[in-house]
């Protein structure tokens, strides 16, 4: 049975649109109307694989010239050319025009000519970028019913493979989108838009559902992303449910003519399932495409829960540095927990993005870790502190600074900065350098503030805990002079918020 974690999307619609034509088309370019005529009747019933051809004429290379540059999606499949019109080269004068300025390589050009002369077979073929040449005298019916069939194809192979190596740069670029994922929503939301994308429709066109599982978890699925407007798979359409099911029981793929569903193991054991389906058939390369996009899926979502577990074990980690100097200093280690909701709370609030709130909420805990190096005699002494005492407690930021700053590790680079510049005043009067505003850095300035404010509402060895009105007293007249004066603003304006924290993570009895 599947879980009912749903994951809903709205993507904005894609750019991307791709001509579907009902008829393969044909340009004739040629100033004898004669040959207009002639070149309609002989294709008339002409078809190549069930679809006709659609023959749009020009008389000049200039009229012809202005029909491709129209022609935006390159749908024109092939053109047929005459050399001599306004001027006796003006058919190789296009067909240079066509390859190098509007850089069109998909049409597949037919040179035909009445006067060989003026462009000599050997010459024309070594010179132009053109894929067949004929003579008028000689092209007859058969002819140039051959020469139809051979340029069809050969439109129909590079259109293919044009398709092919536009739909791998999606999955390269859908890659790099699930690389900067860090939240399964934002995953799923990844997921759709890029499923829109690589089949060059809209998501309302589309039904998708993608599920994974953890073979070690049992049999319980997570839906990591759907367009359904349900809240579990039992109430999804009961066909679709059925092909997931299939593809779930049989541990294969399987595929219809307008829908398909991926199956796919990566090594660490997670199965995934991607279902796709639209209202009309897919094409065979849609397939194909969508085949290694599950494979990207399963691969990307895999690497995002291993990123979160070397999150959540950073983070840990960083708890028990922090609640270990705690108690050593006699104190309760949901300090630092709290320290850490303060500070991530106020960085959002101060208006940084939630990776670096997040930052600063995993490396806060690491504020005191230089006590260790304090002497449990000043550490833990009941009463005031002599000036010497207080010297030598003060060494805990540059203790705690010299301890983190040789990591290459983000977190403990910013612990480092952290540990250094949380006693620095706004004012210039704290400690150890003296750094006035600005030039404290913002985690500093954050932290510092949030280590205060939980501390004040605490009780100490050497203090107890002060009230609440007695608390935003003290950060009012800290204001600009200990505190950057604009966090204290908002600290003050949702003091309620902020003292909420101390209930989740109270002190033990």
């Amino acid at each position: 049975m599947l879980s009912d974690e749903l994951l809903f999307t709205n993507d904005d619609k894609t750019d991307l649109e791709e001509e579907l034509l009902a008829a393969w088309t044909v340009l004739v370019v040629d100033d004898e109307p004669e040959v207009h005529a002639v070149t309609r009747m002989v294709l008339a019933d002409f078809v190549f694989e069930q679809r006709p051809v659609n023959i749009i004429t020009a008389s000049s290379a200039a009229e012809a010239r202005d029909i491709l540059l129209a022609d935006k999606h390159n749908a024109i499949a092939v053109a047929i050319i005459d050399v001599v019109m306004e001027t006796t080269q003006a058919g190789l004068e296009l067909v240079r025009w066509v390859r190098e300025t509007l850089r069109n390589h998909l049409i597949r050009l037919i040179l035909r000519t009445g006067q060989p002369g003026e462009a000599p077979e050997e010459r024309v073929i070594r010179d132009y970028d053109i894929n067949d040449y004929k003579n008028k005298t000689e092209l007859t019916a058969m002819r140039l019913t051959t020469s139809m069939y051979a340029a069809l194809r050969a439109y129909r192979d590079i259109r293919l493979i044009e398709r092919h190596r536009q739909g791998l740069e999606k999955i390269i670029s859908a890659t790099t989108e699930f690389i900067e994922c860090d939240t399964l929503p934002q995953f799923a939301s990844a997921i759709l838009k890029q499923i829109s994308v690589l089949l060059a429709i809209e998501t309302s066109a589309i039904i998708c559902c993608a599920i994974t599982r953890d073979v070690k978890s049992g049999n319980q699925y997570k839906i990591l992303a759907t367009n359904f407007q349900s809240k579990s798979l039992s109430t999804i359409p009961a066909k679709v449910q059925t092909r997931i099911e299939e593809a779930l029981n049989q541990h294969s793929n399987i595929q219809g003519n307008d829908y398909f569903v991926s199956y796919f193991t990566t090594r660490r054991g997670m199965e995934n399932v991607l279902y796709v389906a639209k209202n009309e058939p897919l094409e065979p390369v849609q397939h194909h495409l969508l085949s290694f996009f599950a494979h990207n899926i399963a691969v990307s979502h895999e690497n995002l829960k291993l990123r979160e577990v070397i999150r959540d074990s950073q983070r840990e980690l960083s708890y028990i540095i922090g609640e270990a100097v705690e108690l050593r200093s006699k104190e309760t280690g949901s300090h630092v927990r709290r320290v850490a909701h303060i500070s991530a709370l106020l960085a959002r609030q101060y208006g940084l993005p939630d990776s670096e709130a997040e930052m600063i909420k995993l490396a806060s805990p690491l504020h005191d870790v230089g006590k260790v190096a304090i002497p449990d005699l000043i550490l833990n002494k009941p009463g005031p502190h002599t000036d010497e005492e207080r010297q030598i407690m003060q060494t805990h930021a540059k203790a705690g600074f010299d301890m983190l700053r040789k990591s290459t590790n983000p977190i403990l680079q910013l612990g480092a900065t952290i540990a250094h510049e949380h006693h620095e005043c706004w004012d210039g009067s704290g400690y150890p350098n003296g750094l006035v505003k600005n030039a404290i850095s913002v985690a500093g300035r954050i932290v510092a503030i949030a280590d205060v404010f939980d501390a004040l509402g605490s009780s100490r060895c050497y203090k107890s805990s002060w009230s609440e009105t007695r608390i935003r007293e003290y950060f009012n007249e800290q204001r600009g002079k200990q505190f950057d004066p604009r966090l204290v603003d908002l600290l003050l304006a949702n003091f309620t918020t902020f003292a909420a924290i101390r209930g989740q993570f109270p002190d033990p009895q």
